[in-house]
């Protein structure tokens, strides 16, 4: 650019630098195109900002495919004047699933590993929350909108249990469920700078970190509105438009035998 304008490096990073402009950064979207999207979102965020009273709020996800991963080397330890190294290739020893929820008033999080993520595991873990949480106050789950969350099975469970009342995020919306951004500190706190030997070990890092966590449970506040998110929203949409008109209309489903 500096040599196409016929000016110094030093003036292009001035240029940038006055109006905050930083072409090497990209930072990934994603707009839901959810027909219910407004609903949903009301129905989450309420829940953040001004909670039911005599009951919980639990945000329900699982973390799929944790990788189990050796260095081929062992890797440099933290020192003066040099950060800890590893290696840039690994072995692969397997893969976890992580379920966890994520109660939000006191930050506490529970957990189990489990090989697989189907219907199956799902209502293990539900069956523990139930256990986890005793007596009749009411759980209210945020939930994205996986096949497993919404499998008939866990549906007929759900009904029959009426103290867990699920809420369903709008989908391509992972960023309004918590649990997303914990599952964040678990990676960059303890799986991606770990060297795991088996998936036992991996598993038994993860129930390490559980445990250290809810110690000192961090609670995750949420402080945006429906408004503020709707005027953010507007203004990528408006974008969107104008470079390819209709991007970002609802997506509605097709109905059988046209």
């Amino acid at each position: 650019m500096a040599r196409a304008q016929g000016i110094s490096k030093a003036t292009v990073n001035r240029i940038w630098r006055s109006r905050q402009i930083q072409p090497h950064r990209t930072k990934g979207f994603k707009l839901s195109r959810d027909p219910h999207f407004l609903q949903k979102l009301t129905d989450v965020v309420g829940l953040y900002l001004n909670p039911p009273e005599k009951a919980l709020v639990l945000c329900v996800d699982e973390k799929s495919r944790i990788q189990a991963l050796d260095r081929t080397q062992p890797g440099l330890p933290l020192k003066k004047g040099r950060c800890g190294t590893m290696t840039h290739d690994y072995k692969r020893n397997g893969t976890t699933t992580l379920f966890a929820a994520l109660e939000v008033a006191q930050g506490k999080v529970v957990g189990q590993c489990y090989a697989r993520h189907r219907h199956q595991e799902f209502l293990k873990f539900l069956q523990r929350l139930d256990a986890e949480f005793p007596g009749d106050l009411k759980l209210h789950v945020v939930m994205d909108n996986y096949g497993t969350h919404k499998h008939p099975r866990v549906q007929r469970w759900l009904q029959r249990h009426e103290r867990f009342v699920p809420h369903f995020i709008p989908t391509s919306s992972s960023w309004l469920n918590l649990a997303e951004r914990w599952f964040g500190e678990l990676t960059g706190k303890r799986i991606r700078r770990g060297v795991f030997l088996s998936v036992p070990d991996l598993q038994k890092a993860i129930e390490e970190f559980l445990a250290a966590w809810n110690q000192d449970p961090k609670p995750l506040i949420w402080t945006a509105t429906v408004a503020s998110i709707v005027e953010k929203l507007s203004r990528c949409r408006q974008t969107l438009e104008q470079i390819q008109p209709g991007c970002t209309r609802p997506r509605m489903r097709r109905t059988k035998g046209k």
